[in-house]
């Protein structure tokens, strides 16, 4: 073999290993170590269900102290509702509206704008719920919420059913049973809302599963063990699919591949019960735990590509709050340099406004769009980044 050539392929066979283990290496991912943990609300029994509301505040509820409270930064800590029928799990629907899961009446319910409660599940199969525990609403507005039996209004010798399940209250109020586990706790979506993910606290595991026609789960799979002392709680996702997920003691971030990315340590002795995100940005993490409740900014960055954390792939993700008022924050997600046009565009195809023209680098990328000047509607944000193209709905409701 010629010389030339033989160096020639010498040289292809040595790029084509660097290419193959070049794609094979994962950026290795750290947690701000910076990040300053605070407590900004004590003194209350037993903290759970954290939602925040750019015009509420954050919420939070008291389960044994049979309170719901609200917190913000000029006001601090105050009774938003006494008494809360040992209210856990906290979100809003579409409309903007409460929704609770009510222990102490073993019901999911709904509180409307005049101050009064709509029952939206009680009973499965002539049954009673057995203390609806946490909770979180699609985009289509059906509510997935799961039903343990820990907190039954005069213990166990009152539960009716015969198992704990995992529920879907649909759109029209149908009630669905979608899988038993054995103690179902938090749960929470992927951001695109195609997997479901859901604690199972006595055992220690977390399960995923394929969320099928938005109405049906299927394709059930452990995703992660929490060790015996990790107690697994309430969790949430962030705009790349990480797990932030309330355990003893920390809270742990688990990537959408099952790895442990790294932990929020809170102070000794204090467990984690639940969280979620808030402020205008929506990238402060609000935790309850202990008599408590803490927050703190945990950006996960890469210790390569300058600090920046390079997704895998070209995503636009749901915006968030949806449907929104006035404000929302569109997330996306770029592996390469690009070009990139964000445009929103109202029911009827004319374009509204451009949100993003210019040349991005990888990375994931966050705008924030104030609606005050637009009508009340459905608007459409559309995505262009090199040949990549994707929209999603947006609910505007004044």
């Amino acid at each position: 073999m010629n010389k030339k050539i033989l160096i020639f392929v010498s040289y292809i066979l040595c790029l084509l290993f660097f290419v193959t283990m070049t794609r094979n290496v994962k950026a290795q991912i750290v947690i701000d170590t910076n990040a300053e943990l605070e407590e900004i609300a004590t003194d209350i029994e037993q903290p759970e269900g954290p939602v925040w509301n750019k015009e509420i505040g954050l919420l939070f509820s008291d389960i044994k102290g049979n309170k719901i409270y609200r917190w913000t930064p000029e006001s601090g800590k105050e009774i938003y509702l006494d008494p809360s029928d040992s209210t856990n799990g906290l979100t809003y629907d579409l409309d903007g509206r409460l929704i609770a899961g009510q222990m102490g009446l073993r019901r999911v319910v709904r509180f409307e704008k005049d101050g009064s409660q709509t029952p939206l599940a009680e009973r499965y199969e002539g049954k009673r719920f057995n203390s609806p525990n946490d909770l979180v609403v699609k985009s289509d507005g059906s509510i997935f919420f799961t039903d343990p039996d820990f907190n039954i209004p005069g213990g166990y010798k009152n539960k009716e059913l015969t198992f704990n399940g995992i529920y879907r209250i649909s759109p029209t109020g149908n009630i669905q049973l979608l899988d038993k586990l054995e103690l179902p706790n938090g749960i929470c979506f992927s951001p695109d809302e195609s997997k479901v993910y859901v604690n199972d606290s006595r055992a220690h595991k977390i399960y995923v599963w394929d969320v099928v026609d938005d109405s049906v789960i299927a394709n059930k799979k452990l995703f992660y063990t929490i060790p015996v002392n990790g107690y697994a709680d309430g969790m949430k996702t962030d705009p790349e699919g990480n797990l932030y997920v309330t355990c003893a003691s920390a809270v742990w971030i688990i990537s959408p591949e099952a790895e442990l990315l790294g932990k929020i340590n809170l102070p000794s002795n204090v467990s984690a019960s639940n969280c979620a995100w808030g402020e205008d940005d929506y990238k402060t993490l609000f935790i309850t735990a202990g008599h408590s409740v803490f927050k703190v900014r945990p950006m996960i960055t890469s210790s390569k590509n300058n600090g920046q954390l390079i997704p895998r792939e070209f995503k636009l993700y749901q915006n968030y709050p949806n449907p929104f008022n006035p404000s929302t924050r569109i997330t996306y997600s770029i592996p390469v340099g690009a070009r990139v046009s964000v445009k929103l565009y109202d029911e009827t195809g004319r374009e509204v406004t451009t949100l993003e023209d210019s040349i991005k680098p990888a990375g994931i990328h966050t705008l924030f769009f104030n609606a005050r000047s637009l009508s009340s509607g459905i608007y459409y944000c559309k995505l262009t980044a090199g040949n990549y193209t994707a929209s999603t709905k947006l609910l505007f409701l004044k």
